[in-house]
């Protein structure tokens, strides 16, 4: 019997720490405009500045959340008791984010629908000036994210709520440039509206890829049978089985399987076919594989998971 894994660290290193000087710089940016949206608002009584002010709040948050998973999974990588590191901090990262996100999103669109009965003056000079200086530090923010949300779950997380800030931006500034023009005040709670609506569904989605992967399912890219498919047609292997496919966290595919042997085939040959399958047609760089003789097939302790 015999056992082996594959990883290449380098190369599937989480993902968000290969982006984390434009998350430092998105963490700044936003920070400062955060400050100034939730003062303004505060001065205008825009409840469409201060969902925003809400939003970026969430965003700045997400994003911190984000450097701090990325630093603890560094400092935990030569911890002996934890022998995933804390690769998993990142999911959670993300899971509270959109938790905290659909959350300023209900209270916003409540107290929107308040206002419809009851609709408030706004200053909308300070609020245009202010929701424009948004505009320009969420494409900024846009920008510095876009690249790293294709591979990082919790870069993912802060480029939606930041497209969400981007264009509720757009929503405060139409609203604003409304007011002034004919003094139709249920554009703010309108905008307002609009915003949490937006925001709901993309937060619901990120919360449920999270939990896909803390609950450990396969990546949905992949088809485990054809994962098994693929191992059973390496030359020397007769039967697949407890195969396992799971996310690590954003970018880091493990797999885990036994692999019985015809009689005659060489251990080290089935292996490197095993390893070298699983990375070239599925990206899976990281997979622990037992070899076992064919008198042992089913003799192994499988586990009805």
């Amino acid at each position: 019997m015999g056992a082996g894994h594959d990883h290449h660290h380098g190369s599937v290193a989480n993902a968000a720490h290969q982006h984390r000087g434009r998350l430092w710089a998105a963490f700044g940016l936003l920070a400062t405009l955060m400050v100034v949206e939730a003062v303004a608002a505060l001065h205008t009584g825009s409840l469409a500045l201060l969902s925003d002010a809400g939003h970026m709040f969430t965003d700045v948050l997400g994003i911190g959340m984000a450097l701090a998973a990325i630093t603890a999974t560094r400092r935990a990588t030569g911890d002996p008791q934890r022998t995933f590191g804390l690769y998993r901090l990142e999911v959670l990262a993300a899971l509270a984010n959109a938790v905290l996100l659909s959350g300023v999103a209900i209270y916003v669109v409540i107290e929107a629908i308040r206002r419809f009965g009851d609709p408030h003056q706004v200053i909308a000079g300070p609020m245009l000036a202010v929701a424009v200086l948004g505009l320009l530090a969420n494409i900024a923010a846009f920008a510095l994210l876009r690249a790293g949300a294709r591979e990082s779950i919790n870069l993912q997380g802060a480029y939606l709520e930041v497209l969400g800030d981007l264009l509720g931006s757009l929503g405060v500034i139409g609203a604003a440039l409304l007011i002034t023009v004919t003094d139709w005040w249920w554009a703010d709670p309108l905008v307002a509206v609009a915003i949490g609506v937006f925001i709901l569904p993309r937060t619901w989605r990120l919360a449920r890829a999270a939990i896909r992967i803390l609950v450990q399912a396969a990546p949905e890219h992949l088809q485990v049978t054809a994962v098994h498919d693929r191992l059973a047609a390496v030359p020397g292997v007769v039967e697949v089985h407890d195969l396992h496919v799971w996310t690590l966290t954003s970018g880091m595919e493990v797999a885990s399987a036994h692999l019985t042997m015809a009689p005659g085939a060489e251990v080290g040959a089935v292996l490197t076919a095993a390893r070298t399958a699983l990375h070239d047609d599925f990206r899976i760089e990281h997979a622990t594989l037992q070899i076992e003789p064919g008198a042992a097939s089913g003799a192994c302790g499988s586990i009805e998971w």
